[in-house]
């Protein structure tokens, strides 16, 4: 089965559509550039409100090592995403104070990126175009990958099923193309949902 991820969560009516439709993962986004940022402390408020089963994921860029910790010691997350220029020094000096799940994403332009994915010492890689650009990347440069990844960049309801029928990653990451207004819009959540799952019976 395809793991789902659904990134970008902030408000409480967010929580209950994922309690609804419980994802493999939801991410709370603690850059604070991003237009989608939560603090920590309603971070907590709303995971507390999670079903249990749904891993809450940090989604941090550059972000102090101790201020990471710090969450997942409160119990706020419990994996980590890292989308900045972290490198696998900064992933093991986070590995040696926590078990948690690391996920480090990286944009894929070339090659090369995908050279560098499967040399990361994190637990999963997470492939994407950008920043949450909402964009997809050229899918015929992973063909090289051999390792688990999610696949994020542009994913939505129409275009996920083929996605996975070609390429049959690990998980999928979505969160700009659930949005209505530049919030979570739960129909958009639910067909995306629907569509990977009809992906994985098709594969069966």
């Amino acid at each position: 089965m395809t793991k789902i991820k659904l990134c970008g969560l902030r408000r409480m009516e967010d929580i209950n559509f994922a309690n609804e439709l419980t994802p493999s993962y939801i991410g709370f986004v603690f850059a604070k550039k991003s237009k989608r940022y939560i603090t920590p402390a309603n971070a907590k408020a709303l995971r507390n409100e999670l079903k249990e089963g749904i891993i809450p994921v940090g989604v941090f860029v550059n972000e102090e090592i101790e201020s990471i910790l710090s969450m997942l010691n409160e119990g706020i997350i419990d994996a980590v995403q890292l989308h900045g220029s972290e490198d696998n020094y900064y992933i093991e000096e986070l590995r040696k104070n926590s078990d948690c799940t690391i996920i480090k994403a990286f944009k894929i332009k070339t090659l090369n990126d995908v050279s560098l994915a499967n040399k990361s010492t994190a637990d999963i890689v997470l492939l994407d175009s950008g920043e949450g650009s909402g964009e997809t990347f050229d899918h015929s440069l992973i063909n090289d990958i051999n390792r688990p990844y999610f696949l994020a960049g542009g994913l939505d309801a129409q275009n996920v099923f083929s996605a996975i029928e070609k390429l049959h990653p690990f998980g999928v990451d979505a969160s700009s193309s659930l949005e209505t207004n530049g919030f979570k819009d739960k129909d958009k959540m639910a067909a995306f949902m629907e569509a990977v799952r009809k992906a994985d019976k098709t594969n069966e």
